[in-house]
């Protein structure tokens, strides 16, 4: 029997929902996604890290079959590696756990090669406003760099998966390696301002705010970052 809305959804935060007894998941507060279809019972995983095994585990319970994995940006904190003297798990372990199809976008590739080791023979690379399907459930990829050159949002009907290009409070830093202040600021300017008021907005980060997520129009409200449309305004919070 079809279900009446097969896409599957799930927002997971590090520390509480997985990797419980994990410190840097509690500190870091990262957001992990799954989505997918529920009458083919195939999900991917946004920016699996920390606990690999917990995620499997999720997957697995949910009666899922996870056949591919989507990377916001390249950070180690969302994909593995080395970052603030943590170690964190990530891909490696997954591809090792689990193998499937990596989807970059292609400005970010070398970044992930470099941060977690995968072969490019591991990723596909993807273009902005590429789409890719789960089942019968499309996902478009939508190219915001600023955080990093090769930052991607992924959007779902009505919700967008943001990364760390914006938060709740706040946006992505661009003191970290890869980070550029203009371009994000044309990022959310010029991209994310197009993006309708009922689009729900999920981040990379449980960065204040109420819950998980808020409707773009609410942001454009709240969120002091959305407001600012001179550069030079945007270059004496953020800097260059």
């Amino acid at each position: 029997m079809t279900e009446e809305n097969p896409f599957y959804f799930r927002q997971l935060l590090s520390g509480r929902d997985f990797a419980k007894s994990d410190v840097p998941a509690q500190q870091m507060a990262n957001f992990v996604y799954l989505l997918g279809d529920k009458n083919t019972k195939e999900c991917m995983v946004i920016d699996p890290a920390y606990d690999i095994d917990d995620l499997l585990g999720i997957v697995e319970a949910d009666g899922m079959k996870l056949t591919g994995a989507l990377v916001t940006h390249y950070h180690p904190d969302h994909v593995g590696g080395h970052i603030f003297g943590m170690d964190i798990k990530g891909l490696p372990d997954l591809m090792e756990k689990n193998p499937v199809p990596v989807y970059v976008n292609k400005h970010e590739a070398e970044g992930v090669k470099e941060v977690t080791g995968i072969s490019m023979t591991d990723m596909k690379q993807v273009d902005s406003e590429e789409i890719i399907k789960i089942g019968d459930i499309e996902i478009a990829c939508l190219h915001t760099p600023g955080h990093t050159p090769g930052s991607q949002c992924f959007r779902v009907k009505d919700n967008l998966v943001a990364g760390d290009t914006l938060f709740l409070q706040g946006c992505g830093r661009v003191d970290l390696p890869g980070g550029d202040s203009e371009t994000l600021f044309h990022t959310l300017t010029r991209k994310l301002s197009k993006i309708q008021d009922e689009v729900i907005l999920f981040p990379g980060h449980n960065y204040g705010g109420d819950g998980g997520s808020a409707p773009m129009g609410e942001l454009r409200e709240t969120n002091s970052y959305l407001k600012i449309n001179r550069l030079e305004e945007w270059f004496m919070l953020m800097g260059r």
